[in-house]
């Protein structure tokens, strides 16, 4: 059996949004949908059996409520649930291993403020194994993007040319070809300050120069991707910025935007790089945060 997508579904309208991306998202990938719902309850003692029950009754609820709302929007979608215990983060972490990808809803505050990222998904995109995807109830992004040729909203990579990772931009080629979409790939770089600059550092190459200079070593990384996926259409960018806010900016009315995490060993530790921070707490578009060593 194909892994599923699967979704964490825990009643709020940023779930079932996620949800209804999550269903979508299976018909594309040609995958089943797992409705999932963790039940995080602390019974006292001698009330454990009408507790249990309890949280059993609602969960099925819920999980009825998020199948009606996908099969209205994917009535093929092969969809299944199942409730398990908590605590919340640790059963979706576990459940990212075996999910392509695991998709959770994010509270959207908006334009100017922004995105407020629960802590159980920060957690979970901190700790996960697998690809995870954060979507907002009120997704407007397509609003803002110009259209590309093909008439489709982008999938927008983010590149760090000095450090690529293949897992990071295999999932983003996928996603845009499943999408029949363009693939946008980016990456920010900043001049070097003049007063920084050390002893027979070149300084006097100009910023377009050093800018071609950094396409070309975009295209060299993601060259044999684009060889592999010829049917995508890839449109490379360089930019003098900050990463994040250049990610933000190219993102803004995308499809999806595909950023990387790289995993520490150190279970103590549970955070993600300052990029990847900044995209899933502003980014208005869904947001698939692909780990990595």
């Amino acid at each position: 059996m194909l892994a599923p997508v699967a979704v964490g579904i825990d009643g709020s309208p940023e779930s079932l949004a996620a949800a209804e991306w999550a269903a979508r998202e299976a018909v594309l990938r040609g995958r089943p949908l797992r409705l999932l719902h963790v039940r995080n309850w602390h019974p006292r003692p001698g009330e454990a059996e009408i507790t249990d029950a309890a949280g059993r009754h609602r969960a099925r609820r819920l999980l009825r409520q998020a199948e009606e709302r996908v099969r209205a929007a994917c009535p093929d979608v092969r969809v299944y649930d199942e409730q398990v215990e908590g605590p919340a983060s640790a059963a979706l972490v576990k459940a990212s291993a075996d999910a392509e990808p695991l998709v959770l809803g994010s509270r959207g505050l908006g334009r100017i403020t922004g995105l407020l990222v629960g802590s159980v998904a920060r957690e979970v995109v901190a700790r996960a194994t697998g690809p995870v995807v954060l979507v907002r109830a009120d997704d407007t992004a397509g609003e803002t993007q110009e259209a590309a040729p093909s008439g489709r909203r982008d999938v927008v990579l983010g590149v760090d040319v000095t450090e690529p990772c293949d897992e990071v931009i295999e999932f983003a080629f996928e996603a845009a070809r499943a999408r029949h979409a363009r693939l946008s790939v980016l990456h920010a770089w900043r001049a070097p300050d003049p007063l920084t600059l050390g002893p027979g550092e070149i300084g006097l190459v100009s910023d377009p120069e050093r800018a071609e200079e950094w396409l070309q070593f975009l295209t060299a990384v993601t060259q044999v991707w684009g060889d592999k996926y010829a049917d995508v259409e890839v449109h490379r960018t360089v930019v003098d910025g900050k990463p994040s806010d250049a990610l933000l900016k190219a993102a803004s009315g995308a499809e999806l935007l595909v950023v990387g995490h790289r995993l520490t060993d150190r279970l103590s530790i549970a955070r993600t790089g300052p990029v990847t921070h900044a995209v899933i707490q502003q980014a208005v578009c869904p947001v698939a945060v692909v780990p990595h060593y």
